[in-house]
């Protein structure tokens, strides 16, 4: 692998990545940047396992999200074990040979075999504050992914991990504020309605959110779309 040529599109999609307006273009960007970037990679997604569940962030490819709704119905797979963590410190993997027995994965390898795929890696997306899944390379061909393509794996991800906390935190950002405006426009909604003090129209919307279990800045978007009356 030319390191220097791979330094330089390093240096690039970090630029790229931090110029996405969102989570998702975030994660896209990934997937698609690990198929460009990272030699003999044909396909790349994301995956992050919820309450027990596999769920696909992103993908560039097409097995991506069948490989792992497999991992999810099986409750097996590198994949799926690298991005439950289960207490362990495992943050990459590689599979040089997927046509070889698997022992840890027996079922979900014969169905990786279906599927066409001969080798796979992934690597953790995560900061020292937060884990966001694992980004996962495949190749049809066995002994694609040899230790350079792991490293290269790794650095992209790291690149990509950052990049994602600085989009998640913006989107919470956002939604803050967002919800802030929302509910200092019902509010004012309220007072003009109601003759109420700043104090009287904030517990109105309280007690509606808790009333009707709905959070309160659902409430303050109804209270401003629909001007429900707060009696």
């Amino acid at each position: 692998m030319e390191w220097r040529e791979y330094a330089a599109q390093m240096a690039e999609l970090a630029r790229d990545l931090l110029a996405r307006e969102s989570v998702q273009e975030t994660l896209d960007a990934i997937a698609a940047a690990a198929v460009r970037t990272i030699g003999g990679c044909e396909a790349a997604g994301i995956l992050a396992v919820r309450k027990g569940r596999a769920v696909t962030l992103s993908s560039c490819g097409d097995l991506v999200e069948e490989s792992d709704r497999l991992q999810g119905e099986l409750g097996e797979g590198p994949c799926f074990d690298l991005a439950r963590r289960d207490g362990n410190d495992e943050r990459t993997y590689r599979i040089t040979d997927m046509t070889e027995p698997q022992p840890g994965w027996p079922r979900y390898a014969e169905a990786a075999r279906t599927l066409g795929i001969g080798s796979m890696a992934g690597v953790l997306l995560y900061t020292d504050k937060e884990d966001f899944g694992a980004l996962n390379l495949y190749s049809a061909r066995p002994n694609t992914f040899t230790a350079d393509m792991e490293t290269a794996g790794w650095l992209l991800a790291s690149h990509a991990a950052v990049a994602l906390s600085s989009a998640r935190t913006i989107d919470q950002l956002q939604h803050a504020l967002e919800t802030r405006h929302a509910i200092g426009e019902a509010m004012g909604m309220l007072r003009e309605r109601h003759h109420l003090s700043e104090e009287d129209a904030f517990d109105v919307l309280r007690r509606l959110s808790q009333h009707h279990n709905v959070k309160l800045r659902d409430i303050a978007r109804q209270v401003r779309t629909s001007g429900p009356d707060a009696d």
